[in-house]
């Protein structure tokens, strides 16, 4: 990564953490672009772009990529347009604004990565599989919560019980899914990998 685009990541980074944007950890993304070039993957549909930190770094680990990402807050989409056209990446990602769960994605991916509103993974999952694929596989971040996802929840506010629920809830629908082999890693912020059998 030349200077110019390690400055400008950092940049983008410095600007989640000053605004409270959540952003993939870097211990998450590095699993994630590795993931890419290990698999040889070309199209990813992302759910949640944020400021497009993610579908900066999935495209810039490999010039093969395209990635179809999906925001619905529209700040947010703003600055990832910002940020991807400051990158020069915009003939590689595409950018959606819209709530996912209105859009319907044309194509198929190798790779799904959904990074948006937790409680509705399992919607995000279903509605998407069939962009799948046959071999594809869809990526699940934050399954651990900041840690949250194993602790009592008697402490928690009930909106945080409720979100861990549900990621609890996404985890058992995963491991009882016969159509994909499924593996929860701690890496990162906790990632659940659901490759198609």
């Amino acid at each position: 990564m030349n200077e110019n685009v390690y400055n400008q990541i950092k940049e983008i980074k410095k600007y989640a953490l000053d605004n409270k944007i959540p952003i993939m950890v870097d211990r998450g993304i590095d699993f994630l672009t590795r993931f890419i070039v290990d698999h040889q993957v070309e199209n990813i549909l992302e759910v949640g772009t944020a400021i497009g930190y993610s579908s900066i770094m999935m495209a810039l680990s490999s010039p093969n990529v395209k990635i179809t990402t999906i925001e619905r807050d529209q700040e947010r989409y703003m600055e990832a347009v910002k940020n991807i056209k400051k990158m020069g990446l915009e003939d590689r990602i595409t950018l959606i604004f819209n709530d996912a769960l209105d859009v319907e994605v044309d194509g198929t991916f190798d790779l799904i990565f959904l990074d948006a509103a937790k409680g509705q993974n399992i919607r995000f999952f279903e509605k998407f599989e069939k962009n799948l694929t046959e071999h594809g596989t869809i990526i699940t971040d934050n399954m651990d919560f900041h840690g949250l996802v194993n602790q009592e929840e008697e402490s928690m506010s009930r909106n945080l019980r409720g979100l861990i629920r549900k990621i609890k809830e996404y985890q058992e629908f995963l491991e009882n899914n016969e159509n994909y082999d499924v593996k929860f890693l701690t890496t990162g912020d906790g990632i659940a990998v659901a490759h198609r059998k």
